[in-house]
């Protein structure tokens, strides 16, 4: 939440001026940008579920980082440089947005995979599994041929 927060203070601040800021040393390239801001969204809404451990509240933060080879100083630079680029922010926005719903898109498609596959087991399991009806059949053949012999 905190780094949410972050986020909008620099958007509503850049669009207060027209301020551009010189690029900063080390400046973060724009598809590594791009790609890190995916990921932080994705590590914010994370912390509100609960992990694998049934543990909830954990700061990914520090995992994102670590995965871009950056510090929090680096990217802090990196963001207000482009967030003082208003127009090349927004689009760099919309592409991270754009990259959010596909990974969406594409985790719907492994869990409705996931289920169909659960319900094909269930399905085969029900017809291994016999019911009250044919229980009753093979219980009066064995009778019968019981009674024959």
């Amino acid at each position: 939440m905190r780094y949410l927060r972050f986020f909008l203070f620099f958007l509503i601040t850049s669009c207060t001026g027209n301020t551009i800021y010189e690029k900063p040393e080390g400046l973060i390239p724009k598809d590594t940008m791009i790609a890190l801001l995916t990921d932080m969204h994705i590590a914010v809404s994370a912390k509100q579920i609960k992990n694998k451990f049934y543990k909830k509240g954990i700061t990914y933060m520090p995992y994102v980082f670590e995965k871009y080879k950056i510090d929090s100083t680096r990217f802090k630079s990196s963001n207000k440089y482009y967030a003082s680029i208003i127009d090349e922010y927004d689009k760099m926005l919309l592409e991270v947005k754009n990259n959010l719903e596909n990974k969406g898109k594409i985790l719907q498609e492994e869990l409705a995979k996931k289920d169909s596959i659960k319900k094909s087991e269930i399905e085969k399991t029900k017809s291994v599994i016999p019911n009250k009806d044919s229980v009753q059949k093979i219980k009066e053949k064995l009778i019968k041929s019981v009674r024959e012999e």
